[in-house]
């Protein structure tokens, strides 16, 4: 993977519409891409929730390590890439890396998730007419 690959969504744009809502179009869908392919790693979703619940906001890599079966360099690596892709952000102290998530991504990644309130998706309510089942 290049670094290319992984370079952040524009913090400054609008969030796109919700899935639901309107099609993303081929740059947005190229750029969201990006994040997920971030996502889809086991490790890298670990690591995100990690930072993510850590109580005050931030975590030293030096906690982030011990909890994985894998080389620091290896950690700092899905570091690197969860950074790459806008999801964290980090500040060198000394010896140590701290780390923290950047709401706003996760936000922009939620809002284009969300079915809007009271609206079924259109599938689903026609399979449930079709074969009498109900929520």
């Amino acid at each position: 993977m290049s670094n290319q690959e992984f370079e952040a969504l524009d913090q400054s744009q609008e969030c796109c519409p919700g899935l639901l809502t309107a099609p993303l179009d081929e740059d947005q869908a190229a750029e969201l891409a990006k994040v997920f392919k971030a996502l889809g790693d086991p490790v890298r979703l670990r690591l995100l929730s990690m930072i993510a619940s850590r109580a005050g906001g931030e975590v030293c890599v030096c906690d982030l390590t011990p909890a994985f079966d894998l080389s620091q360099p290896t950690i700092s690596h899905h570091l690197k890439l969860l950074r790459q892709a806008g999801l964290i952000d980090c500040e060198r102290r000394g010896t140590w890396v701290y780390y923290w998530l950047l709401p706003e991504m996760t936000d922009r990644l939620a809002g284009i998730l969300l079915r809007p309130a009271g609206q079924p998706l259109h599938d689903q309510a026609q399979t449930e007419t079709s074969t009498g089942a109900t929520s």
